[in-house]
C-alpha cells in the first residue's frame, strides 16, 4: 500500500522591498539634507556626507556661502543627534499613561492617564492657566464640558475616540463609536457639523492644514477618507484611500493638505497622498485573516499580506499595534525637516523610521509595558513617551547616562499598580 505523500511545507512569504513615491522622497530630502549651495561649497558636487563639525567650520571660514545655515542645513545637523539618551522620569502615576503631547510652541507638556476620563459624548476643556488651583470633583470653573450628543441621545450614547483642535483653536473635531465625525464650534458653543462618515468606529480624525476646510479620518472599516467641509452634500467624502487590511488607530497630517500617515492594526504605518484618492471604494474590502487585536497576537501568515488596490505611497513595518489605539507622527519640521516618522508600540518601544528609506533608525527601549503615545518637542531634541507602566519618560539627544536620575532596570515594571501594591504590603 502506498503511503500518503507528505505535503511540502509552504515557505514564509518574502517581504516586499520598501518603495516610496519619488515626489514625497524628493520633498523630504530638500527639507532635511544640506542645500545644493552648501554641498557645492564643500565638495563641488561630490556625494559625501557632511559632519556637524564640518558645517560649523564651514560657516566660520565662510565656505557655506552666505555665512549662515539654511533651514535644511539646520535640520540636517540636528537630525544627526536624535533623542536616544536616557530615559529620565517626567512623572510616575498609579494608572496607565495614555497620551502625552507638547503644545505647538513647546512650552507645555500635557499628559492623560486612565483614571482621568472615560468614553462618553462629552469633551472637557481644561484651563491650564488655572492648574495651580485645587479641583474639587472637576468643578465647572476648571472643566468646561462640550456636549457632542444629539438632544435625543442618551447620556452615554457613544464614546469619543479621537479629538483634535483646529490650528486657530476655534474648533474641535472628534471621531466616535457612532461611526461619525463631529465638529464643535467653540465660539458658537455648539456642534456645527455632523457627518455619518464610516461603516464602523471612527478611531482617528484630524484637520489637514491651517485652513480647517479639509479633514482626514480613519476607521475600523479599514478605510481612510478625506472630507471637504465646503462641499458635504449627502455626507459624501471628497475621496477614499484604500490599502490597510484592518482598523486604523491614528492619523497625523504633514500639515500641507496633501500628505498624511496612518497607524493600523495590520501592524503598519502607511504614507498617503490625497491626490491619489478615489471617488469611491473599488470592490469589496478584503479580509485575509480573522482575529481581535485587543487580546490576540497578530497572525504571522498575515504579516506580509498586501491589499490588491493599495493606494499608499509607502509602508513602514516593525512596530506592533495591539490592545489599544497606538499613535504615530511626523517628526518636527524645525529640527528634522520631517525626515522621520515615530510611533509608540505594544512591544514596549518607541520606533523612529526614516521616511525616505523606510529603515528603523532608532528604537527607544526601557519601558515595561505598551507605549500608547509619544511626543517630539517642536524645537528641542527631546521625546517624551507615555506607557501603560505608569511612567512618562524623557529621552534627550545628549546627557550623562551615568547620571543617578536616569531610570534603571530596577525601576521597570509591567503595570503601574505593582509598585503601589508592594508599598502597601511593606506597610
Amino acid at each position: 500500500m502506498r503511503g500518503r505523500r507528505r505535503r511540502a511545507r509552504e515557505a514564509d512569504p518574502v517581504p516586499e522591498p520598501f518603495t516610496i513615491d519619488d515626489e514625497v522622497s524628493h520633498l523630504t530630502r530638500i527639507r532635511s539634507e544640506p542645500s545644493q549651495k552648501t554641498l557645492g561649497a564643500f565638495y563641488a558636487g561630490r556625494k559625501r556626507g557632511i559632519s556637524t563639525f564640518g558645517l560649523l567650520s564651514g560657516r566660520e571660514s565662510g565656505r557655506s556661502g552666505a555665512g549662515g545655515f539654511s533651514r535644511a542645513d539646520c535640520a540636517y545637523a540636528a537630525r544627526k543627534h536624535l533623542p536616544t539618551k536616557g530615559p529620565w522620569c517626567v512623572d510616575d502615576m498609579t494608572s496607565e499613561a495614555y497620551v502625552s503631547q507638547f503644545s505647538s510652541d513647546g512650552s507645555l507638556l500635557v499628559a492623560g492617564f486612565r483614571a482621568y476620563s472615560s468614553l462618553s459624548p462629552t469633551v472637557h476643556i481644561v484651563n491650564v492657566q488655572s492648574s495651580g488651583k485645587e479641583s474639587q470633583a472637576n468643578v465647572t470653573e476648571i472643566h468646561d464640558g462640550l456636549e457632542f450628543s444629539n438632544d435625543d441621545d442618551d447620556e452615554y450614547s457613544f464614546g469619543i475616540f479621537s479629538v483634535k483642535f483646529s490650528k486657530d483653536g476655534q474648533e474641535i473635531v472628534v471621531g466616535n463609536s457612532d461611526r461619525s465625525i463631529n465638529v464643535y464650534d467653540l465660539r458658537a458653543n455648539k456642534v456645527s457639523v455632523r457627518i455619518r462618515a464610516h461603516a464602523a468606529d471612527v478611531n482617528a480624525v484630524t484637520f489637514a492644514d491651517e485652513s480647517g476646510n479639509l479633514l482626514y479620518s480613519g476607521s475600523d472599516d479599514n478605510l481612510c477618507k478625506v472630507w471637504d467641509r465646503r462641499c458635504l452634500a449627502r455626507e459624501k467624502p471628497a475621496g477614499v484611500l484604500t490599502g490597510h487590511l484592518d482598523g486604523i488607530t491614528f492619523i497625523d497630517s504633514r500639515g500641507d493638505g496633501r500628505y498624511f500617515i496612518s497607524n493600523c492594526k495590520d501592524q503598519t504605518i502607511k504614507l498617503w497622498d490625497v491626490r491619489k484618492m478615489s471617488a469611491s471604494i473599488k470592490g469589496r474590502q478584503p479580509r485575509f485573516f480573522d482575529w481581535d487585536y485587543r487580546w490576540m497576537s497578530f497572525p504571522l501568515e498575515a504579516r506580509h499580506c498586501k491589499h490588491p488596490n493599495d493606494q499608499s505611497l509607502a509602508t513602514y513595518r516593525g512596530h506592533s499595534v495591539l490592545r489599544t489605539l497606538i499613535r504615530c507622527y511626523f517628526s518636527p519640521v524645525y529640527s528634522t525637516g520631517q525626515r522621520y516618522i515615530y510611533t509608540g508600540s505594544s512591544d514596549e518601544n518607541v520606533y523612529i523610521y526614516d521616511v525616505v528609506t523606510g529603515d528603523i533608525v532608532e528604537k527607544l527601549s526601557w519601558h515595561g509595558s505598551i507605549i500608547r503615545d509619544c511626543t517630539w518637542h517642536p524645537y528641542n531634541l527631546t521625546i517624551v513617551s507615555s506607557s501603560w507602566d505608569g511612567y512618562l519618560a524623557r529621552w534627550e539627544a545628549s546627557g550623562d547616562e551615568d547620571d543617578l536620575s536616569v531610570l534603571t532596570e530596577n525601576e521597570q515594571r509591567t503595570s503601574p499598580y505593582r509598585q503601589s501594591y508592594t508599598r502597601h504590603l511593606l506597610l
